[in-house]
């Protein structure tokens, strides 16, 4: 049976307990995890679903969900078509957040030492994202090398919450190790207006979780504006960005102001070379969680085809949060070769994934 293999690019992993970094930590860290927590910082806001969760999510012998491969297998990877997993973590996320740039370097490299030998080594499926503390630059560009010399890891994780827009040169170390190596900066949302980073909106903190996350594809837009306008691309002719939950119907509308504003404008910025547009649907693609699907199939294809989606989205799940998005129930009908391109294809090419043979799980129906 001929089936179209999946590649999620978003699937959070967790920690069973801090003392899982204990073994890739130095000891007077571990010493003040054991007294202190891992002290990572937060935004107060409460999220949905069950503590964020799929309820059926959470592993019967009470440890944290997302902390068990056996279930992940059950409730995805068994499930459905999957060829690859894209593990892009979770607690450790607001690592770049910490005032304390030698400790959140630690967290980092203890975590991908982590990931490496109790997930990636695990299961064939999984590939992972190399986690950096970029308040220190060139120490996170010798982590992304590092780590780089698993063949599991293909990326390089960055939250969309930071001290300053993501074109800007302080992070150029960082970029040109990405570049070296052929790996992707993998954006997701998350560590907006926590630790040492501002506000997550231009005017203020707002008051509910469900404004929060009207502001993620703000975020998206500043750091996205910064890449073109500050050159990043021209810079490194060969990076690539993928940016992970942060929605994707408000691509199109935006490069089309990104457009028309760069036309008035550009003799402001003349090492940018060509319209925006042309950087993004270059260089840039944008991961299918949350789905916006109130309008009807029709209306959202319509937004695909002006977003160019057999080149720009890629699919995400978003396993095992309380949002996750089915295979099979979370985009509308897509024409070939678009399907190919959103669920596998795009994501391959970016991650420099080789072809593996999926078959058909016998509980999953049509990707």
């Amino acid at each position: 049976m001929s089936v179209t293999p999946i590649i999620d690019c978003d699937i959070h992993q967790r920690l069973k307990s801090p003392s899982d970094l204990f073994p890739y930590l130095p000891r007077h860290y571990v010493e003040d995890i054991k007294s202190f927590g891992l002290r990572m910082p937060g935004g107060g806001y409460l999220n949905g679903g069950d503590r964020g969760y799929r309820s059926d999510a959470w592993p019967t012998e009470g440890r944290m969900v997302g902390s068990d491969l056996d279930l992940l297998r059950q409730q995805l990877l068994d499930v459905y078509p999957i060829e690859y997993g894209i593990l892009l973590g979770q607690e450790l996320r607001p690592t770049s957040s910490l005032p304390d740039a030698d400790y959140a370097g630690a967290l980092a490299t203890a975590y991908n030492d982590w990931m490496r030998d109790h997930w990636l080594d695990q299961d064939e499926r999984l590939r992972g994202a190399i986690m950096v503390a970029h308040q220190d630059p060139i120490k996170a560009a010798a982590e992304v090398r590092r780590a780089a010399k698993h063949p599991s890891m293909v990326g390089v994780l960055f939250p969309n919450g930071a001290r300053m827009p993501y074109g800007q040169r302080y992070y150029d170390p960082i970029y040109q190790a990405c570049e070296d190596l052929g790996l992707p900066l993998v954006l997701h949302t998350g560590s907006e207006g926590v630790g040492i980073n501002p506000a997550p909106s231009p005017v203020g903190y707002p008051a509910h979780y469900v404004e929060l996350r009207q502001g993620r594809a703000m975020g998206y837009q500043t750091h996205l504006a910064s890449m073109i306008f500050e050159g990043l691309f021209e810079r490194y002719p060969s990076l690539k960005v993928v940016f992970v939950e942060g929605g994707y119907i408000w691509l199109p509308t935006y490069l089309w102001r990104l457009d028309s504003d760069w036309r008035a404008l550009r003799s402001q910025t003349p090492w940018v070379k060509k319209a925006p547009s042309e950087y993004v649907f270059e260089r840039c693609l944008f991961a299918s969680q949350p789905m916006e699907t109130s309008e009807g199939a029709k209306r959202l294809l319509q937004i695909f085809e002006w977003a160019q989606a057999e080149r720009t989205l890629v699919f995400a799940s978003d396993y095992p949060h309380w949002d996750f998005d089915s295979p099979e129930l979370a985009l509308p009908p897509l024409p070939e070769p678009m399907k190919s391109r959103v669920f596998s294809e795009n994501a391959r090419e970016v991650f420099r994934l080789e072809r593996r043979e999926v078959r058909a799980p016998a509980a999953a129906g049509p990707a």
